[in-house]
């Protein structure tokens, strides 16, 4: 099933965007393999009650930009979908400058040395919120929607301003203009899988505002075209294995993902191939062995 992935988007950084009613964009000068043209720093209300949802990264010049596109406002709140270093180190910046507390899952949770690789490892939150939490402003209010998968602490927001339909912020869940890099352990793919099922299972939002890349108009059937990808991955894995007889995962990568695979890629793909592993091997399809696998 082919997924349609947004690929246009117009906003030049540091620029402002009118994105939903209630929400502006303002786009992080971070472009990359992994970040798209860079990070979106959605900000949510107005006058003197504003959120900042991922301020990004260390960034001065995206920081200048956040503060001009909120001049005579008061920002309150900021909010972290989570603790990948293209989404939170902006936070302490953002903090100094307006004295707003940051809302967040909870820190990092897996360190260096357990392979937590990308993450930021020197956030913490001054306001933890757990799965089903609320924060408000004067006109606005967000329920944080845990979904590890492509971060153990990742949380989504739903918008639930009266005047806006059915939006959520997806951040790297789900982003519109690619999949959602998933590499262990902090990465699980089992729990990506039910996080998507349980955006699913909202039934009727309108609009996604991603992480990276534009915004998702009807994104239930893209939500479902990715969810049917990862299956498919999966099945392909396993062929591929059966073929093999047995094999590391790096040794999957060219049979599953093709010649056409960007060369800055093949890490994360062989990170995200022994996801699908991993979650293969707790449903008894696959195991390990002396540092191969094999079907079961």
């Amino acid at each position: 099933m082919s997924i349609p992935f947004l690929k246009n988007d117009s906003l030049a950084p540091g620029a402002v965007e009118q994105t939903a009613p209630g929400v502006r964009r303002v786009l992080c000068n971070n472009p990359g393999a992994f970040t798209f043209r860079g990070t979106n720093s959605w900000i949510i209300g107005q006058g003197n009650s504003v959120a900042i949802l991922d301020p990004g990264p260390v960034d001065a010049a995206h920081l200048d930009a956040l503060l001009a596109a909120t001049k005579g406002e008061r920002i309150t709140h900021i909010l972290v979908s989570h603790t990948h270093r293209d989404h939170s180190p902006g936070v302490a910046a953002l903090k100094a400058a307006t004295g707003a507390p940051s809302y967040a899952f909870g820190p990092h949770m897996t360190s260096p040395e357990q392979g937590g690789e990308g993450g930021d490892h020197d956030f913490r939150p001054d306001v933890t919120i757990a799965d089903g939490a609320t924060v408000a402003g004067a006109d606005w209010r967000v329920t944080a929607l845990h979904t590890p998968g492509h971060c153990a602490n990742h949380i989504c927001f739903a918008l639930e301003n009266a005047s806006t339909s059915r939006t959520l912020f997806s951040a790297d869940h789900v982003m519109s203009w690619s999949t959602s890099v998933v590499s262990p352990p902090d990465g699980d793919m089992a729990a990506y899988m039910a996080s998507l099922a349980k955006l699913q299972a909202r039934g009727d939002d309108a609009l996604y505002l991603p992480g990276h890349g534009p915004p998702l108009p009807d994104p239930l059937p893209f939500v479902a075209a990715l969810a049917a990808h990862r299956r498919e991955r999966g099945a392909r894995i396993l062929e591929e294995l059966r073929r093999a007889g047995r094999a590391r995962a790096e040794e999957l990568v060219p049979p599953v993902y093709g010649a056409a695979l960007d060369a800055r890629l093949i890490p994360a793909a062989a990170r995200s191939l022994t996801a699908h592993l991993i979650k293969l091997a707790a449903e008894g399809a696959v195991r390990q062995e002396a540092g191969t696998w094999v079907v079961t």
